[in-house]
């Protein structure tokens, strides 16, 4: 069994595609098949259940999969650690980003962390901040920058608070509120609303909100992406709650307005609470220093 090997389940249980995981682990299909395949003749069972259109993991897969991601780690950690007796800072930092960060300019970041460790290879992954806390917890990232609704914390790993956000209003131009100083929930609970799919955690930010204030709305339109809610406001279809960054930057033709008692946005700096990696501890000294800047 072979380092290079688990390296390639572990593409390919990522993936589920031996294409797309041989494409990222720079080698031919057949090649990653064959070690894997060599790899399943020793384990004396089957990783995968193949057919001509999907790929899954079988249980014992899942069983693997987990050890063998833990047994990579401990090798980078230990290749790290041997370069940081000698003060070098290496290896790969997975960062997971929500689409709408706001607490830190984060190309800037990147260009200082790139600066103070040119051996550090930077692996950006942009997702809701559910999804990537719960991969920071499977040891499947080692940095995550979450947003999440006022009183509820990262759980399972270390965290700080970048900024805090009440989140404006957002109509469109001519809208009947868009030149009001401030409004109150209730002004546009029976509004029609965009907004980000349910049970994630941006929307949780506003269904607590008008929860809460024992308010129902009306969510029409339903995306992922704040750029697509915001093209949805400007185009007149619906109304919005968003963190008046994300809006600021956007470059759309619309208006935010303030919400009294509204909904709260925390960004969070989230890192493994047991034992952070080096290029990671790195990256958390770099933004802190932009942060207070």
């Amino acid at each position: 069994m072979e380092l290079q090997q688990l390296r390639y389940v572990v593409e390919v249980a990522e993936t589920l595609s031996f294409t797309r995981a041989a494409e990222r682990c720079f080698v031919t299909q057949s090649a990653l098949s064959h070690q894997i395949a060599s790899l399943e003749r020793e384990l004396g069972r089957r990783l995968f259940a193949r057919s001509s259109r999907h790929v899954r993991l079988t249980e014992s897969g899942e069983a693997f999969v987990a050890h063998a991601r833990r047994a990579l780690r401990s090798a980078d950690q230990a290749k790290e650690d041997a370069a940081a007796v000698d003060g070098v800072v290496e290896g790969t930092l997975r960062i997971g980003v929500i689409p709408t960060v706001t607490a830190i300019d984060l190309p800037a970041v990147l260009v200082a962390y790139r600066g103070a460790y040119p051996l550090v290879r930077v692996e950006l992954q942009v997702g809701n901040s559910d999804v990537l806390a719960r991969r920071l917890r499977n040891d499947e990232l080692d940095i995550a920058l979450l947003g999440l609704r006022e009183g509820v914390d990262p759980e399972g790993v270390e965290s700080r608070v970048l900024s805090r956000d009440p989140l404006v209003a957002v109509f469109p131009r001519g809208h009947e509120l868009a030149d009001a100083e401030s409004i109150a929930l209730d002004d546009v609970a029976g509004m029609t609303f965009a907004d980000f799919p349910t049970a994630t955690s941006g929307r949780a930010q506003s269904d607590g909100a008008f929860a809460a204030a024992g308010l129902t709305r009306d969510v029409a339109f339903e995306a992922d992406s704040a750029t697509l809610i915001l093209g949805l406001v400007e185009a007149g279809l619906a109304v919005t709650l968003l963190a008046p960054g994300t809006v600021d930057r956007s470059g759309f033709d619309v208006v935010t307005v303030e919400v009294r008692g509204g909904p709260v946005r925390l960004e969070y700096l989230a890192w493994d609470a047991a034992a952070p990696r080096n290029v990671a501890r790195a990256f958390i000294a770099v933004t802190e220093v932009a942060h207070s800047a």
